[in-house]
């Protein structure tokens, strides 16, 4: 009798959340993310990263933009903290709106680290390995 090997499909431990409704933005996170050697997994709008949470929680971050169409990010953030297999992803929220109490809520409800638009490539550059810095020792101590 001959013997199959039937080869898992490997997720890599460096997988990145990203939602955001704006391409532009989108293209801005993912190329840096991919600079860290990292795979950029794209939801283009809150409902569609909800979906892909449900079925998948194998990420070592996520970026999540506050204002998104279905689904606001903080609702996100609320979600991700309440199941027991998201709750310790690292979340950075990021915002065109400047404002003390959104920050506040952001924190409140779970997020990592906070990013108000418009921000530099550099300043994302630092955010990013500040958050993938959280994720490894986060990974590490469950």
């Amino acid at each position: 009798m001959e013997n199959f090997r039937f080869k898992l499909k490997q997720t890599t431990p460096n997988r990145v959340l990203v939602a955001d409704d704006d391409p532009v933005m989108r293209h801005l996170v993912t190329t840096i993310i991919k600079q860290r050697e990292c795979e950029a997994v794209v939801a283009n709008d809150g409902r569609e990263a909800y979906r892909i949470l449900q079925t998948d929680s194998q990420f070592r971050a996520a970026i999540i933009d506050m204002t998104m169409p279905f689904l606001e990010g903080l609702d996100l953030i609320r979600y991700m903290r309440s199941e027991r297999r998201l709750m310790r992803i690292p979340i950075m929220m990021i915002s065109a709106k400047q404002d003390i109490k959104l920050m506040t809520s952001s924190f409140s409800a779970g997020a990592t680290a906070f990013l108000p638009k418009p921000f530099t490539s550099e300043q994302l550059q630092s955010a990013i390995r500040m958050l993938l810095g959280n994720g490894s020792s986060a990974r590490r101590a469950a």
